[in-house]
This record gives structure tokens, C-alpha cells and sequence, in this order.
């Protein structure tokens, strides 16, 4: 591409993809320039909110509702397949855009209310459904006392730079994206800048990682972009495998074309020829989305040899890998890549020196690289406009637990978590107190009571020994046991630790066997298992610090965080499991003791017929009584008590 001046690239793309009537003719590309920009429209267009959390609240079935409505009626009506705003508390969402209005959000839209939804919005009437609320559309009519889904409580207090597109535009549709000014950024950037300059332009804005480590983005591409090889590979990691997070897969689904934009602009800033996305094989619907997304940036010829006549070549090629927690490690992930078994290697030398195939490679995540065509597009100062002095910009969180409004929240760095949970989340979900927040399994660290007025921020958080972990935001209440918690978290890495190395493996299965100690009634014939459970708590930090010290990779290294930090936040809860042998959560099964009310027993034998061991005696229409030396915890008479007569002690 010959042109040298920003409105020049923007408007060769435009040309290529939005006016060639050559391309517009294209089956995979075609489609209703009505509505790709979002801002105004000729005829009615449906959206229908289809990532992976609204498929779970059932927005296929109201997908499929709408189009037998559409079909009978044969009304003339657009109907997008989009992606997900973040609100999954709320779904499914229904989107309605009339010709000269605003486009309004409807929550909760079930199959069964589609007709009522539709018949009224398709005859210009407002229906009396739950209502998220109206977009902000200068130049089109706003809806009379309907409020903006931007003064939403949940979307209020967000700073949507990386959401700004998802659940708004078609996540497959290149047209739809470039629109609202997708790939200018890449197409400016190859005409433009040196990768020198990409690189000095990522330093200069302060990105950090944001895969929990937090190192400069600008540093680690500069390093390769020095280094000498004929060959440099880019990667993008998308496998995100810690079970408390899914705002990567969420954007991925929502805004496939964008993560292709930043890949082949982070390609081009360090000289990489070929370039992966590599991703969990089991989440489908964002495989299949980036697929059809990559396959229209190739066609448009924004993949391949000679993009846009400007001497560029790079190749770019979704990976699927299978599920394993060590595969989010650059080192194991690389493995995969290659085609060997997902075993991390020791650093240095680190990928950027020598990674995939010996060659010099680059691996970040998939909310870090949202970050780069923003920051190509609107400036250094722009970006940095955004969070604190030591942490710019923002941070994607996946929302859950005990809140009010769960879902993919992006947060400005330097908002304090006390005010993510009440500003955004809606506070507590439940009449019980909070207790803490758990950043990820990857991290195992603990917000509380004492650090919640924390500020997000790399520093800060350090400084209170927390790490930000991958993005998971789980908010417990009181009826949660730490101290099984932090056994479920070591189970966790117990069975993912790949095995190389031996302080991992050996370490994960002891701290296992010590915590299912602490959480398990002891057998009355042994009791030297007493003794047993007094000298494995007596070793947990030591062997906890020698696992975390000697471990190969950070699975290893952060596998002992979760215990350490329920012995430095929550002692006491770990104490009354180990003398007092009692959970005040009555969450650890083996350590509950059933009674029974004789006041309140009718006499129903509805326990009785249901005990799995024959615990409970007492003859019908009389209290029954629990066998404590029989009972083995399992909770069933709890269950199946109609009169509340069964007591947890």
C-alpha cells in the first residue's frame, strides 16, 4: 500500500471490503450494509445475544423462536446472532432496532415471551417486558422515558474500552467490523510505522501483561524483534484454563475479528512471518466464530502474502489444544504448538530467545493484545489517560459468586474492590456477610474484609501480598469454608500437575493428604491418624515454601497459595477444623453432626427410609433418633425433612 497518511489506509479498506461490489458479492462476506455500522438502520434488525453464557440461559430457543415468528409473518426483519455485552445475569437479551430509533435492550426474553416482545416493537409499540434499556444514538430518535443501558448500575462504573464492540456489532461479519473501525489500526500501522516504532509505541503506553505476571508488553517485544533468526513466531494465548474465568472466551466469541487485528499487528512489530491462536478445543462457539472470522480476513487479504501491496507477509492459523490446566503456561502451550505432550522447560532462555522451533517467539494473552490496535489507533496518551501511575489502562473480570450481577466486567485500574462489588456487582447477592474475594486458582490469592478498600493496581497489591491472577472475581459469603476451599484448589493442581517435575507432583499429593486430613473425621480404630493430622500441619509452610521455590513452572510455584493464605487470612477457621474437628460453614461433610429435634419429629420415616446406612431408628409417628457412631455425614435426612426437625451441629 503506497499511501501514507491515516484517512489514505482507512479508506483503501473501506474501498476494499465495504464498496468493492467484487467482494460484497462474496456469499461468506455479503451481508445487509442495513445495519453493520449499528447507527442507523433501513429496516427492523433483531439481535439476539448467542455467545456461550446466553446459549446456557436458553437464547437458542428464543433464537429459534423468533425466526418461526419471522418466518409465519414474513416480516421483512434482519436477525443478528451477536455476542455477549457482559450482563449475563440478565440473559437471555433480545436486541430491537427500528428504522429512525434507538436500539433498545430487552432482558430475560424467553422463547414463550418472543411473541409478545415482537408483536408489539415490529408495530412501533413498547411491550411490557423487562427493559435493560435504550443505546445513545445522536442521530436517531430516543424512546420516551426509557433509560440508557450506559446508566445501568452494572455498566455504569465500567470503563468499556476492550467491551466496547461486544454484544453490539456481528462478531462474524468483517463489514460489521471495519465499520466501526476495526483493522484501520493494523492497516495504519503497516504503512506507517517501523516494528521498531510499533514497539517503542506499545513501551511508551505502559501495557502490562495481563495474564496475572503484569511485565511490560513494549520489553518482552522488543527483545524479540533484536533478536537474529530467520524465522519469528507470534502467539496468542486463548486457552485460559483457570475454572474461574471466562472473559477471554467471552471477547473472543463477541469480537473474534479484533484479537485477529491485534495478532497481526503484534506479528508485525516483532518481524513474525506466522502467527497462532491457540486455543481450548473445547470451546467451541469461539473456535468456530474466530474460524469464520479469520477465513473473512483472509479473503479481504488482510492474512497472507503481501497484505494490501505493502511487502508484509504473515500467516496466521488458529490452534486447538486439548484441555489441561498447564497448557495456559507459554512453555507447556509452545509444546502443544509443536506437537509433544504440554510439559513446561525451564527459563531462561525464555521464548523470546528461543521458542517455538528454537526460534525467537512471543506469547500473550488474549485481554493484553484487545489492548494494542486501541492504542495504535488513539495514541499513547489516550491509553494512559486510563488507571493509575503504576497501572494504566483497564482490567476484564469475570464477575461471580455471591453478587447480585455476575458476568464480564471491564474495571478502570485503580478502583477499589470494596466498590467493584458494590458498584458494579450490585453488592451482596445473599443476607450473608462477605467473607472474601478469590482471584483465580492460578493466583490463590485472598481479598478480605481487612484489604478490600484495596486499589486495583500492580503496586498495591503487592504491598498486601495478592496477586491479580487471570481474571476470575469470585465473591464469597460466610457459607463458605476456606479451609475446603483451599482443599478443593490443591485437589485442583494435584490432578493437573503435568508431572515433570517432582515438587510438584509429589508436593500437590501431600498437601492434599494433609488437607483431606483436616477436613475428614478421624477413624475411631486408628488413632494414630490424630498424630498423623498434628504433623502434617506442622510441615504445610515448610512444604509449601520448597514446592513454590523448586517448582518447574507457575502451576507448581502458586499451587501452594490458596493453603498459605487461608493460614495467614482465616487461622482460626483452620484451627477449630484441626482441634475442634468443627466447620462453622457445615460445609465439610465428614466433620457435620446430625441431630434430631424430637419436639419437632413427626414421626414421618421419610429420614429413616433414605438413610443410606441405617442411622436413623424410631418407629412411625414417633421421634427418631440419630445413631452417631453409624452416621457418616452424607446430609440426606437434611434433605428430605419436610418439618425442619434434622439439626447441623
Amino acid at each position: 500500500m503506497t499511501s501514507g497518511t491515516a484517512r489514505d489506509t482507512r479508506q483503501f479498506l473501506i474501498d476494499q471490503v465495504l464498496l468493492d461490489p467484487q467482494r460484497g458479492a462474496n456469499a461468506s462476506l455479503k451481508k445487509p450494509l442495513s445495519h453493520i455500522s449499528g447507527e442507523r438502520v433501513h429496516r427492523p434488525v433483531i439481535y439476539v445475544g448467542m455467545a456461550t453464557c446466553g446459549r446456557i440461559a436458553g437464547a437458542d430457543k428464543t433464537h429459534a423462536a423468533i425466526q418461526e415468528y419471522l418466518q409465519d409473518s414474513g416480516s421483512d426483519v434482519d436477525l443478528v446472532e451477536g455476542g455477549c455485552v457482559g450482563l449475563c445475569t440478565e440473559e437471555p437479551l433480545v436486541d430491537v432496532q427500528l428504522p429512525g430509533k434507538a436500539r433498545l435492550s430487552f432482558s430475560r426474553v424467553t422463547a414463550d415471551k418472543v411473541q409478545t416482545l415482537l408483536d408489539d416493537m415490529l408495530n412501533d409499540n413498547l411491550p411490557s417486558l423487562p427493559l435493560l434499556g435504550q443505546y445513545k444514538n445522536p442521530i436517531v430518535q430516543q424512546w420516551d422515558q426509557v433509560p440508557f443501558v450506559e446508566e445501568h448500575p452494572f455498566f455504569a462504573q465500567q470503563h468499556r474500552m476492550l467491551l466496547e464492540h461486544c454484544g453490539v456489532i456481528d462478531p462474524v461479519s468483517a463489514e460489521s467490523y471495519i465499520a466501526k473501525g476495526g483493522y484501520w489500526a493494523f492497516a495504519d500501522t503497516i504503512s506507517r510505522h517501523t516494528p521498531d516504532q510499533v514497539c517503542d509505541i506499545i513501551t511508551r503506553s505502559s501495557l502490562a501483561g495481563r495474564g496475572g505476571g503484569g511485565f511490560p508488553t513494549g520489553k518482552k517485544w522488543a527483545a524479540a524483534l533484536k533478536a537474529v533468526s530467520d524465522q519469528k513466531y507470534f502467539v496468542c494465548n486463548a486457552f485460559e484454563s483457570d475454572p474461574g474465568s471466562h472473559m477471554n472466551r467471552t471477547i473472543i466469541e463477541s469480537n473474534p475479528h479484533r484479537l485477529i487485528e491485534a495478532v497481526l499487528i503484534g506479528a508485525y512489530a516483532v518481524g513474525a512471518s506466522k502467527a497462532y491462536i491457540f486455543i481450548r478445543e473445547e470451546f467451541t462457539l469461539a473456535v468456530e466464530r474466530l474460524e469464520k472470522a479469520l477465513g473473512q480476513a483472509r479473503e479481504v487479504g488482510l492474512v497472507g502474502h503481501h497484505i494490501f501491496d505493502s511487502g508484509v507477509n504473515i500467516e496466521l492459523e488458529v490452534k486447538k489444544g486439548a484441555r489441561a490446566f498447564v497448557c495456559g503456561e507459554e512453555t507447556a502451550l509452545i509444546s502443544s504448538i509443536e506437537g509433544k505432550r504440554a510439559m513446561p522447560s525451564s527459563k531462561p532462555p525464555y521464548p523470546s530467545q528461543k521458542g517455538l522451533w528454537n526460534k525467537p517467539t512471543i506469547v500473550n494473552n488474549v485481554e493484553t493484545l484487545f489492548n494494542v490496535p486501541l492504542i495504535m489507533k488513539n495514541g499513547v496518551e489516550w491509553f494512559r489517560s486510563a488507571g493509575t501511575e503504576n497501572s494504566k489502562g483497564t482490567k476484564l473480570f469475570t464477575l461471580s459468586g455471591s453478587l447480585c450481577y455476575t458476568g464480564t466486567a471491564e474495571v478502570p485500574m485503580g478502583m477499589s474492590f470494596k466498590d467493584i462489588i458494590h458498584k458494579i456487582g450490585g453488592g451482596m447477592a445473599t443476607d450473608k456477610d462477605f467473607k472474601a474475594i478469590v482471584l483465580g486458582i492460578n493466583s490463590g490469592s485472598f481479598i478480605t474484609e481487612e484489604t478490600l478498600d484495596t486499589r486495583l493496581d500492580f503496586e498495591e497489591m503487592k504491598k498486601t501480598g495478592a496477586s491479580l491472577g487471570s481474571g476470575a472475581f469470585v465473591v464469597l459469603d460466610q457459607n463458605v469454608c476456606m479451609v475446603d476451599l483451599a482443599r478443593f484448589f490443591t485437589a485442583y493442581f494435584q490432578k493437573e500437575s503435568c508431572g515433570k517435575c517432582i515438587p510438584c507432583r509429589e508436593g500437590t499429593a501431600r498437601m492434599l493428604e494433609v488437607m483431606e486430613n483436616v477436613t475428614r473425621k478421624p477413624d475411631k480404630e486408628k488413632s494414630f491418624q490424630t498424630l498423623e493430622r498434628f504433623k502434617g500441619v506442622m510441615q504445610l509452610k515448610s512444604l509449601a515454601s520448597v514446592i513454590s521455590e523448586t517448582s518447574l513452572c507457575s502451576l507448581g510455584k502458586s499451587s501452594p497459595n490458596a493453603i498459605l493464605n487461608v493460614l495467614k487470612y482465616f487461622k482460626e477457621e483452620f484451627d477449630a477444623h484441626i482441634f475442634e474437628r468443627k466447620c462453622a460453614a457445615n460445609v465439610c461433610t465428614d466433620l457435620k453432626d446430625f441431630f434430631i429435634d424430637v419436639d419437632a419429629c413427626t414421626g414421618c420415616t421419610a429420614c429413616f427410609k433414605k438413610c443410606p446406612v441405617d442411622a436413623i431408628i424410631g418407629s412411625p409417628r414417633y421421634p427418631h433418633f440419630i445413631v452417631q457412631d453409624k452416621c457418616i455425614g452424607c446430609g440426606i435426612c437434611y434433605d428430605v425433612c419436610k418439618f425442619n426437625a434434622v439439626i447441623v451441629k
